[in-house]
């Protein structure tokens, strides 16, 4: 009996000894803490804050009293979901992004909000609602750079207090009504036609420019022939056919004047003949008029015997010249009426 109770109480003591044994093993496991390199430790001790952040390496925390929580330093990639807006000009549009994030104060992002990666993800997609709800369809396609820029710096200030750093945030995507892409792309296709006017109307301009200026090379007749050659080389050099090519009379006048000069030289001097035959004929016209008024005047200053006497010697003039004189009652038609 005694054997037994002996056997009973060692037996009791061996588990005793192994709880004690596992114990000991549990908080010593439980005070040996090590931190990575991209880690850090906020050690609390009873519920207080022990200082910066600890880490990385190994530490020994002091068991029941002593807890450590790890934060990870290292950069996280969050994608933001999809979210429905509707922009300034009332465009509605789907629009998700990513957002570039880590923790820079491990104490705060422990102490001053509960879970740092699900707060920022919240007030990222409400940021994203409203910043891109006040763009225009245009600015949210073309001006992305300023977009990221100001989503960044928004949700950067908002993550401040709770030791969170926002690097980067980008817009990945932006879906549109089917519609509003069939009308986005009429008018692409206009933008690009009416540059292909202007390009065109353009090179019409400047042609128009290289046209005069060769025009002004061409304006002697020597230059017009030598290109009126030129083209009907180029046109020979082409299969046979009949073409209809119509010729200025300006290529034919240096010919022209060159084969007429001898009977122009003629024609000016038979022109100078014939205007000096009438400045004489008007000379002598005039020299007769004014000898005739003249003698009209002495007739009128002389006696009747006297006029008398030089009818009678103009009547024997007129006989000697072969006219027939008037009769002498007979008086020459007068014109006009006194």
């Amino acid at each position: 009996m005694g054997i037994l109770l002996i056997q009973v109480a060692s037996f009791g003591f061996l588990i005793v000894a192994i709880a004690v044994l596992l114990f000991v093993i549990f908080l010593v496991g439980s005070a040996v803490r090590i931190v990575n390199e991209y880690e850090r430790g906020v050690i609390f001790r009873l519920g207080r804050v022990q200082g910066m952040a600890k880490g990385p390496g190994l530490f020994f925390l002091i068991p029941i009293v002593d807890r450590m929580v790890k934060i990870d330093l290292r950069t996280v990639t969050m994608d933001v979901p999809p979210q429905d807006l509707i922009t300034r000009d009332n465009v509605p549009a789907k629009v998700n992004a990513v957002v570039y994030f880590r923790v820079v104060d491990p104490n705060k992002s422990v102490i001053e909000v509960e879970n740092h990666v699900l707060a920022t993800s919240q007030i990222s997609q409400t940021t994203l609602r409203s910043v891109l709800g006040q763009k225009d369809l245009d600015d949210l396609l073309t001006d992305r750079e300023s977009i990221n820029e100001e989503l960044q710096s928004i949700i950067d200030l908002q993550t401040d207090p709770w030791g969170v750093k926002v690097s980067v945030v980008e817009v990945k995507d932006v879906e549109i009504p089917q519609g509003m892409q069939q009308s986005m792309a009429g008018q692409a296709q206009a933008e690009r036609e009416r540059r292909a006017k202007i390009i065109n109307a353009e090179g019409e301009y400047q042609a128009s420019a290289r046209l005069r200026q060769a025009a002004d090379r061409l304006e002697s007749p020597t230059a017009l022939q030598l290109r009126l050659f030129q083209t009907l080389t180029e046109i020979s050099s082409e299969n046979s056919s009949t073409v209809i090519l119509p010729v200025p009379i300006d290529l034919f006048r240096p010919y022209l004047e060159a084969s007429n000069g001898a009977g122009d030289g003629h024609a000016q001097q038979a022109r100078a003949s014939q205007r000096r035959e009438e400045e004489e004929a008007e000379r002598l016209y005039e020299e007769a008029v004014g000898q005739a008024s003249s003698e009209q005047q002495a007739m009128g200053d002389l006696s009747p015997e006297e006029n008398n006497g030089r009818a009678a010697t103009s009547i024997e003039d007129e006989r000697e010249l072969g006219e027939e004189p008037l009769p002498p009652s007979e008086e020459p038609p007068r014109t006009g009426s006194s």
